[in-house]
């Protein structure tokens, strides 16, 4: 019976595409992330003097062997205790670009979802202009005042 209904639940439409979106969510975090560190920081990196954003790091503890370390990897291996303040910018910016990118997103299929909404139904019933009567859109005469109505 569980196992009946777990994967009458595992194969539902909206697990699976939600499954789909995890991957590929994952798979877009990746190339965003190499887009970060590989295309965008550099040059900015290189504008600000060469700097490598990922090895910006604050040495709270100095390792077994004393620094100072070029890299952050460096301070690692010497077993320092450091604030990898580098990895969290690039980190910040990864976030940004996705988190446009799924706005730019939704943003889009809300448009979509707008465009494809079916007009309104026109209205079934008008107001006579004499007594203000509620009456059928093709009257020609008021029901109530019997008066005669211009055609539309």
């Amino acid at each position: 019976m569980f196992l009946k209904e777990f994967r009458e639940f595992a194969v539902k439409g909206n697990v699976v595409d939600m499954a789909v979106g995890i991957i590929i969510g994952a798979a877009f975090g990746a190339i965003v992330k190499s887009l970060v560190s590989d295309v965008i920081m550099p040059p900015v990196g290189l504008l600000l003097g060469r700097v490598d954003f990922s090895n910006l790091f604050l040495v709270l503890k100095e390792g077994a062997a004393a620094g100072p370390y070029a890299t952050v990897a460096e301070a690692q291996k010497a077993g320092a205790v450091t604030i990898n303040y580098g990895l969290f910018l690039n980190s910040v910016i990864s976030f940004l670009i996705v988190a446009f990118a799924v706005f730019v997103l939704v943003k889009s299929i809300n448009n979509l979802r707008r465009q494809q909404e079916a007009p309104p139904p026109a209205p079934a019933a008008k107001k006579c202009p004499y007594c203000l009567s509620s009456i059928p859109v093709n009257a020609v005469r008021c029901a109530h005042c019997t008066s005669e109505l211009k055609r539309e």
